[in-house]
């Protein structure tokens, strides 16, 4: 209550100090500052995209509290004050379960850790024609006996491509949670000419296999293997000799996530998942209620979850772009205005989000949050060039596949992504495949 704890003064500080650091580097905003090493060109283009992502979301997430609103009343919760912000997390389970008990946990058995390395590469195959190869000891130095090493080689000449060291289970102690790739060797020449191939690093923390049983993973932990995977593909499928620009170097913050996220999707094609979802017991396959359930799953609460992104954005976005110690209102009342059109839930009057907001303040996103929702979007549209010549016709995906590798897998940080995108797509990005893949497109 004494108040020598609040922050916002910090918050103002913090801007001012950005700003006058960019009018000294002669740019009239941090935000400029910010964009000028980014793929997105202009604050106006990153605004125009939050828009159209707002414009689709703000409708759904209206309907989506209307939901919440009667599923409280039908439990006997209805109050004049209708759902309040604090209700909203309790409710929205209580709605998933009733709309999809989806129960994480006992879809583990249909996820062994080899069957979904089985499909994972399998499908890289398809995509990029490359064969993932198991080494045999002693091939590669391991520091662990959970640690295996896999070798890239072209699928149509045998040509070694790169390599990467897997170590999937967690070691309470000895190692950092979480999961990430990260770069063992880069590609490079040496100063004799010879080639020095990519090797990546790839970590996981899952249970481990106990007994005869092995180590079973739950749906999220298969997306995040296929997103790690994802960054490794384009570590090691890189033809750039030059390290500063080889793989995921010099690409744009806005842009490195679209691999690993454009690899997520494939978790979700009917082929892919159903291929590698079997019982490790009785090899059943997942059953299709539990498919569909997986489906809605993902767009469950998309509007919210959409519009609760934009909100974080474009708050970032304005506070580096047009607040000025003397524009006439607080960092907080920027805020609140543009809640008025970014939440379906007005802020109450003790929220204190911008305190918290230390992605923007402390973590490195200042004018950059918006990076989340633009990676997004450059994922979702590299996919929907497989669902435009179709998921099940295989001449057409292969070919797609293959420009995926040359360009997105291939470039690196050599090209702008933009230019690098255009090669893939034919096209700039487009938020449509987005909206769709979120459930936010009309009817």
């Amino acid at each position: 209550s004494s108040g020598e704890l609040d922050n916002r003064p910090l918050i103002e500080q913090i801007l001012e100090l950005k700003l006058a650091q960019a009018r000294r580097l002669g740019d009239p905003n941090w935000a400029e500052v910010s964009l000028a090493s980014k793929m997105a060109g202009s604050v106006a283009e990153v605004e125009a995209l939050l828009e159209q992502l707002r414009a689709a979301a703000y409708p759904v997430a209206q309907g989506e509290l209307e939901a919440l609103a009667a599923c409280a009343a039908r439990h006997g919760a209805a109050e004049a004050s209708g759902i309040m912000p604090w209700d909203v997390s309790y409710w929205a389970e209580v709605l998933r379960q009733e709309s999809f008990d989806l129960d994480s946990e006992a879809l583990r058995p249909w996820f062994s850790l080899e069957q979904v390395l089985g499909g994972l590469f399998g499908l890289c195959q398809r995509l990029f024609d490359i064969r993932i190869v198991a080494t045999e000891a002693g091939e590669a130095p391991l520091w662990h006996s959970d640690v295996r090493y896999f070798r890239l080689v072209d699928a149509g000449s045998g040509e070694p491509l790169a390599g990467f060291y897997l170590d999937p289970y967690s070691r309470p102690g000895s190692k950092r949670g979480g999961a990430w790739m990260d770069e063992c060797l880069g590609r490079s020449r040496t100063p004799a000419g010879e080639q020095v191939l990519p090797v990546a690093y790839l970590i996981c923390n899952q249970s481990p296999p106990v007994g005869e049983t092995p180590s079973l993973m739950t749906f999220e932990e298969v997306e995040t293997l296929f997103h790690e995977f994802g960054h490794g593909l384009q570590h090691m499928l890189t033809t750039v000799d030059r390290p500063q620009a080889a793989g995921i170097n010099n690409v744009e913050w806005d842009a490195v996530e679209l691999p690993s996220q454009f690899m997520e999707n494939w978790c979700y094609d009917r082929a892919t998942l159903m291929g590698m979802a079997r019982h490790w017991q009785s090899g059943e396959p997942l059953p299709e209620s539990e498919y569909q359930k997986l489906l809605a799953a993902r767009t469950f609460m998309g509007g919210s979850a959409t519009l609760r992104q934009v909100h974080f954005a474009l708050t970032d976005l304005r506070l580096h772009s047009q607040w000025t110690p003397n524009c006439g209102q607080s960092p907080e009342q920027l805020r609140r205005r543009i809640a008025a059109s970014t939440t379906v839930l007005e802020p109450i009057p003790e929220d204190a989000f911008l305190c918290a907001f230390s992605h923007i303040f402390a973590g490195g996103y200042a004018a950059g949050y918006y990076s989340y929702k633009w990676a997004e979007v450059l994922s979702a549209d590299a996919f929907s060039a497989f669902e435009e010549v179709g998921l099940d016709q295989e001449e057409e995906i292969v070919a797609t596949g293959r420009r995926f590798r040359d360009t997105v897998l291939s470039l690196g940080g050599s090209r702008s992504p933009a230019e690098v995108f255009e090669a893939f797509r034919g096209r700039g990005p487009s938020s449509g495949a987005l909206i769709r893949h979120s459930g936010l497109a009309a009817g």
